[in-house]
């Protein structure tokens, strides 16, 4: 087993700035792509049904092949994820994440954790999506930032302001790495958020760090395609669930911070949702 203690390694990667009549132009474009691809592979699934010929079978796949969406993509990278109704796949391992989770939670980005060991070997360790209630954000930020363009939000403090508003949010993580351990994840936690936690409110938070690690346990398993939802809930509740079940939950608005920071702070593990996350804010700030 490899350990998570050593020294991570984060993708820096910033996709360039378009004017906003290109977003718009690719946003409609793109768009149109995807309703014409749902509505041919409906059709498929259709016929499908009722031909077993195998042209039919391969149209089949090749519409579902072309209309997959890459979050990654040139022109998906300029349309707002709050407009897609399509699973958004995390191009480097091929995940895919719900553009909504809990009905009203909408997708701003997703990223991936990786890790460099010794500096000679990178290896993805999981893969993430972070997500926020719509109406949440609407109500709490919508009247400081709801008149302000992308450009504009970029030199705000938009993602500080959502990690300590009372908005709901999720971040989903995807694990990737075959052989990663529950005692792995504890530790790499036990080392990220306690230092996020030393950060945002001074070194006394030991019992904090304890209580939240201390619900990764021996016993659990989390094999490759298992997933772990980190909720801050409202009054800043954290709510975390490993395949769906519930392992504990704490109320602690220090706490959401740190866990949120480590996605969309600062210095976050995938430099890239960060980028991104004004882009896919405005429109739900500006409905």
């Amino acid at each position: 087993m490899v350990s998570l203690r050593f020294p991570f390694s984060f993708s820096q990667s910033r996709p360039p700035n378009s004017p906003a009549t290109s977003r718009f132009r690719n946003a409609t474009v793109c768009s149109a792509a995807v309703a014409a691809g749902v509505g041919a592979i409906a059709a498929g699934v259709s016929l499908s049904q009722n031909n077993t010929s195998p042209f039919m079978q391969n149209t089949l796949e090749f519409l579902i092949n072309k209309f997959t969406l890459n979050y990654n993509d040139p022109i998906w990278g300029s349309l707002s994820l709050a407009a897609a109704k399509a699973d958004i796949t995390e191009s480097k391992t091929g995940v895919s994440f719900p553009a909504v989770l809990k009905d009203s939670q909408q997708l701003l980005g997703v990223g991936l954790r990786k890790k460099s060991v010794m500096g000679l070997k990178s290896i993805n360790v999981y893969a993430f999506g972070v997500y926020a209630d719509e109406s949440d954000v609407k109500k709490c930020l919508a009247e400081k930032y709801g008149s302000l363009s992308v450009s504009q939000l970029k030199e705000k403090d938009v993602n500080e302001d959502l990690m300590e508003s009372d908005v709901c949010m999720t971040v989903r993580l995807q694990i990737v790495y075959g052989r990663l351990s529950i005692r792995s994840v504890r530790n790499a936690f036990e080392e990220s958020v306690g230092d996020r936690l030393q950060k945002f409110g001074g070194s006394d938070n030991k019992e904090l760090l304890q209580s939240f690690t201390s619900q990764f346990k021996d016993d659990i398993k989390i094999p490759r395609g298992s997933t772990i939802d980190l909720s801050k809930e409202r009054g800043y509740v954290l709510r975390t669930k490993i395949d769906g079940k519930e392992v504990g939950s704490i109320q602690s608005k220090l706490l959401c911070h740190s866990i949120l920071d480590l996605y969309i702070g600062d210095a976050p593990f995938d430099q890239q949702v960060r980028d991104n996350l004004e882009s896919n804010l405005a429109p739900l700030l500006n409905d």
